[in-house]
């Protein structure tokens, strides 16, 4: 199973396209948020299931703050993380996160990739498609793949 996850595309959508015509087939699209009213095209583009949250700046339509839902053995919670202080540390988030129960807990709006592996918690953050922050000002977004043995992997990829 491979999923593509993204977020911060904020509405500009020509690198979602590239990075759905380099890594396709996927059989699941995770978007963490700020679309901005770009869910259909995504959707429509991406050729198999999306799940996609709001974020602080998708004030209009009916997206969910948060999902959670089971991707293998996973259970993984999505979320923005605004209104979960991420821009100041992870701390609160990964509270939640073990208090809902979560194997993996996926988050934008601080446009910055990580993959941070915990005892009980893997922390994922694909960065952001069109405003990236981190060193290196790359677009960024990650691969989950789920091996035979049921084991997830994650990669950070940059176009």
């Amino acid at each position: 199973m491979k999923a593509l996850i993204i977020s911060d595309t904020h509405r500009r959508n020509d690198n979602f396209l590239k990075v759905i015509e380099q890594v396709a087939p996927v059989d699941l699209v995770i978007h963490c948020g700020d679309v901005e009213g770009s869910q259909h095209l995504i959707q429509n583009a991406a050729g198999c299931p999306v799940q996609c949250v709001a974020g602080n700046n998708d004030y209009f339509g009916d997206l969910p703050s948060e999902l959670e839902f089971m991707v293998g053995k996973y259970r993984v919670w999505v979320t923005h993380g605004h209104h979960y202080y991420v821009s100041m540390s992870n701390e609160y988030l990964k509270r939640e996160a073990r208090a809902k129960g979560a194997d993996i807990v996926m988050f934008g709006h601080t446009h910055r990739p990580i993959v941070n592996w915990e005892n009980d918690l893997v922390v994922v953050n694909p960065g952001s498609l069109s405003y990236p922050r981190q060193d290196g000002r790359k677009p960024s977004f990650i691969l989950m793949d789920i091996d035979r043995m049921g084991d997830v992997h994650f990669t950070i990829r940059y176009l």
